[in-house]
């Protein structure tokens, strides 16, 4: 298996790089901007707005690493692509939100748009959906060796034949990376 693209996200920064790229960004709606912009972005994200920030930022991890890969993607063609996340607290901030909306609310009902984002396979979700995946979705809490462990997985995924290629992301809502593996056999895809 080979990585073909990584796409990564840090405070006030983000990349590619395979194709090199090291920017600058101020918050997550100038990334978001900047990315539709140098249409890294094939197409506007649908209720980019309404995302929590681990969704969005999954969004835009995946989407740099995809433009990485020179894998192009559209609102009407699917893939059979599989997208893995991991990250340290799952969706522990979106859980602190929906249930302080709860008791705000008088503990009767909270928003809707909040409960969406309980979950942790939520941010992965938002991501396959605007991608177009076909393939398998997937949490995993890694306790230990997060990236190396995911990678191991995503692996197992192509060599397994249940997809072709793997997105496999680490999230977090402050930074992010993003690797598109694919097998070695690919001729369009590099050694990075």
């Amino acid at each position: 298996m080979i990585i073909s693209g990584i796409g990564w996200i840090a405070k006030e920064k983000y990349g590619c790089v395979k194709r090199k790229i090291r920017r600058d960004y101020t918050d997550i709606k100038s990334l978001h901007s900047k990315l539709q912009n140098e249409s890294v972005f094939l197409y506007p994200v649908k209720n980019f707005g309404r995302f929590d920030i681990t969704s969005k930022m999954a969004c835009c991890a995946g989407a740099l690493a995809l433009h990485d890969a020179g894998i192009k993607y559209s609102e009407k063609r699917k893939q059979d692509i599989a997208i893995i996340g991991t990250n340290a607290d799952g969706c522990l901030k979106s859980n602190l939100n929906y249930f302080e909306d709860y008791v705000q609310t008088g503990r009767k009902l909270a928003r809707g748009n909040l409960f969406i984002y309980t979950l942790p396979s939520s941010p992965l979700a938002e991501a396959s959906i605007h991608f177009g995946f076909q393939g398998p979705l997937l949490y995993i809490g890694f306790p230990q060796k997060q990236i190396p462990s995911l990678l191991q997985y995503a692996e197992g995924i192509i060599s397994r034949k249940e997809a072709s290629t793997v997105v496999a992301m680490k999230v977090g809502k402050n930074k992010a990376v993003c690797f598109v593996m694919k097998k070695e056999e690919d001729a369009s895809s590099k050694r990075i």
